[in-house]
């Protein structure tokens, strides 16, 4: 994919923050309208007692209420479903913040740690959902989320994803040309110029700079260099650093793109990875879903739809369609 993330670059500075996104703005599920916690609370009831549950009913819901008109009426959907299709009904009943923290501690869980899931989260979340995040793995283990990345993570990629977790990310919107033209050459001196590369500079830019002064660097780096960053970083790095920051390049550009290509990831080959679908499904359905549909279009040349309906099959498919809210 890199010939996308080429094109992306050349017109990076004006493409709209992903990372300012506001829940609703370009998500597929929206607040119903004349909600009533009561009448669908006796709906579900209904839909899971005796000897079988309604499935129908349950899709139906979850996928037409917002997480907060959920939080009323689902107490726990375990026991009633099984496997996938009961991962995703759970994950739309839970809180976004609460739900993040439930994965990075899948992440860290028995023996090594998925590295791809914290890649993912702390690459693509605002300094607000990560400092929820934490608030909400404080209070679900009464430990700092700090505490247990240091044991779980080492040497630089260690080093990126504390920073990163800190959500102290610049928020600031004004551009400083001189700043980017600075830190370029500071990357490039690190990378391409040396010897070796000197990681720590890559890392102390890339997780604390804002966006728009991120999307400035790209763009003077280029310019010095010849070559694209990300270019730069998978030829000079490799391991979950280099895919870490990698990452955070991409969602500087675009964070829908970004997640287009960890859909597509996700569902390609022989398997599917039902994990990382129904966590990307969920936790963007109220943020910029329709955008990700947009660009998985673009990058695919066949819809989001269309590559779910091929690829799952039953109760799960049914509610990760009505969760992408329509063909393209």
């Amino acid at each position: 994919m890199a010939s996308l993330w080429d094109d992306l670059e050349s017109c990076v500075t004006d493409a709209p923050n992903s990372f300012a996104a506001a829940i609703g703005d370009r998500g597929t599920i929206q607040p119903k309208a004349n909600f009533s916690a009561t009448e669908d609370a006796v709906a579900l009831k209904k839909a899971m007692k005796g000897l079988g549950t309604t499935e129908e009913t349950l899709i139906d819901i979850l996928t037409h209420r917002t997480n907060a008109q959920r939080q009323t009426l689902v107490q726990d959907l375990k026991g009633d479903t099984h496997g996938h299709f009961e991962n995703l009904l759970v994950a739309l009943a839970t809180p976004p913040a609460l739900y993040d923290c439930q994965e990075v501690r899948r992440a860290m869980e028995g023996v090594g740690t998925d590295d791809s899931i914290l890649i993912e989260i702390f690459s693509s979340r605002s300094n607000q959902q990560i400092k929820l995040l934490c608030d909400a793995y404080l209070k679900e283990t009464e430990r700092k989320l700090t505490f247990d990345l240091k044991k779980e993570t080492t040497k630089e990629f260690g080093t990126a994803i504390l920073l990163l977790s800190e959500g102290k990310r610049d928020e600031s919107t004004q551009v400083d040309a001189g700043k980017a033209k600075e830190d370029a050459k500071a990357l490039y001196n690190a990378g391409e110029k040396k010897w070796g590369t000197d990681e720590d500079k890559f890392v102390e830019i890339l997780c604390q700079r804002s966006v728009p002064q991120l999307r400035q660097t790209l763009v003077e780096y280029h310019s010095l260099s010849g070559k694209t960053l990300q270019q730069s970083i998978e030829r000079e790095m490799s391991g979950p650093l280099e895919d870490l920051l990698v990452a955070i390049v991409k969602c500087v550009k675009s964070v829908p793109a970004y997640f287009a290509e960890l859909l597509h990831q996700s569902m390609k080959g022989g398997g599917t990875d039902e994990a990382t679908l129904t966590r990307i499904m969920v936790s963007r359905s109220e943020v910029d879903l329709l955008d990700i549909r947009a660009e998985f279009k673009k990058q695919y040349q066949h819809s989001l739809h269309t590559a779910i309906k091929s690829d799952v099959s039953g109760n799960l498919e049914a509610c990760l369609l009505e969760i992408c809210g329509g063909d393209d």
